[in-house]
């Protein structure tokens, strides 16, 4: 014998503004992306998949590798490299490392991350890979990891190559990595200033010295690229995320990412859609002494939402009604939808609370003939 159970459908906390309807600042950069840290949600796009030079922007990845290398126990950070005649005469920014002298993983990662030394990262890689080339393939099989499905590099340190590039959106996506798989290390990149050699240079990202929350990440230029960085910043329990490039000057470089940060800590927050654990719905249970089943989250569920907006959010709660035993606790008896800020759609299992085993067999045979009389319980 067959039930035939309707579809239940429960709508909650209806959206009354979304995330288009914040006004978003004009800025001149040519590829600009921001993004929330905690939730990934997109707060602006202008050209955040056109793919672009990456300049010294690169050298995070660059980073990420040696990080890798340093947890798996490749390297350590005490490790000494040998500076080779390549890594010396390496042009652009660089840490001014000596030919033949030797240098610590640790310093190259300071000189990477805070000087922005070309010369840093030849002598990282040869140190860490054997080879710049070697470690190039590194670096394209870490950003596949990551998802960077835009970007290629043909070097270490961000110099102009026509097969070189990436995409606003996917260096967001590479810091958001840094920062979730390397917060530790990700501390080096708000150190302002690095001697070595007894030559001082400072931190080149301009949002370090604003009082904006900021924290990381790297700047890069180059004559096609144009200024370019990615910057991250925190205010209260919010990071962002940050990326523009193809601007004009150092100067506007700063002010229009200082814009974007500012802009986007303050014109949306993070709330919890649902929590973990939470009672959706209790549903009908046939065939079972028990005879209710309470539907709860499966998981928490965290959006980001307009600042000024004052409803939570709009749940579609979905199961079949009424539901048959026998029913084991965590089993998947529906779904709850959320409508999110930029109009696309969220599914969170709900699962059962509790177990519900069928009843004896004569219960069940009664059951069933009251239902074919009189209809399926609500």
């Amino acid at each position: 014998m067959k039930f035939l159970l309707p579809l239940i459908l429960l709508s909650l906390m209806p959206f009354s503004v979304f995330a288009q309807d914040v006004p978003k600042p004009e800025i001149s950069a040519k590829q600009a992306y921001v993004m929330d840290f905690q939730t990934g949600a997109t707060l602006y796009d202008k050209n955040g998949e056109e793919r672009t030079p990456t300049s010294s922007m690169s050298k995070v990845l660059t980073a990420i590798v040696a990080d890798d290398a340093l947890r798996d126990g490749t390297v350590t950070k005490e490790q000494m490299v040998t500076v080779s005649e390549k890594a010396w005469k390496t042009e652009g920014s660089r840490m001014f490392l000596d030919i033949n002298s030797q240098v610590s993983i640790d310093d190259l990662m300071h000189g990477i991350i805070i000087q922005s030394g070309n010369d840093a990262c030849v002598a990282l890689a040869e140190g860490i890979a054997g080879s710049t080339a070697n470690f190039v393939i590194m670096m394209n099989k870490k950003a596949a990891e990551i998802g960077m499905k835009n970007s290629h590099f043909m070097n270490v340190d961000g110099l102009p190559d026509p097969e070189h590039y990436s995409t606003a959106q996917d260096l967001a996506l590479m810091a958001s990595y840094l920062i979730k798989t390397y917060p530790e290390e990700y501390k080096l990149y708000s150190q302002k200033e690095f001697t070595y050699n007894n030559i001082k240079q400072g931190n080149r990202n301009p949002l370090l010295y604003r009082n904006i929350g900021a924290d990381g990440v790297k700047t890069g230029h180059t004559e096609v690229g144009g200024y370019g960085m990615i910057g991250s910043a925190v205010a209260g329990d919010r990071r962002v995320i940050v990326v523009i490039n193809g601007t004009s000057s150092m100067q506007v470089r700063a002010d229009e990412s200082a814009k974007l940060t500012e802009w986007a800590l303050t014109s949306f927050k993070n709330i919890n859609l649902i929590d973990k654990g939470a009672m959706m719905a209790e549903a009908s249970v046939v065939l079972s002494d028990t005879r209710k089943m309470k539907l709860l989250s499966s998981e928490s569920y965290l959006a980001t939402v307009p600042s000024f907006s004052k409803d939570a959010g709009k749940v579609i709660v979905t199961y079949k009604s009424p539901l048959v035993a026998p029913i084991k606790q965590g089993d998947v008896l529906g779904t709850a939808s959320f409508a999110l800020p930029d109009g696309s759609m969220k599914e969170v299992p709900l699962i059962a609370a509790n177990d519900a085993e069928q009843s004896s067999f004569f219960k069940r045979l009664f059951e069933k003939l009251m239902i074919l009389a009189v209809g399926v319980p609500e």
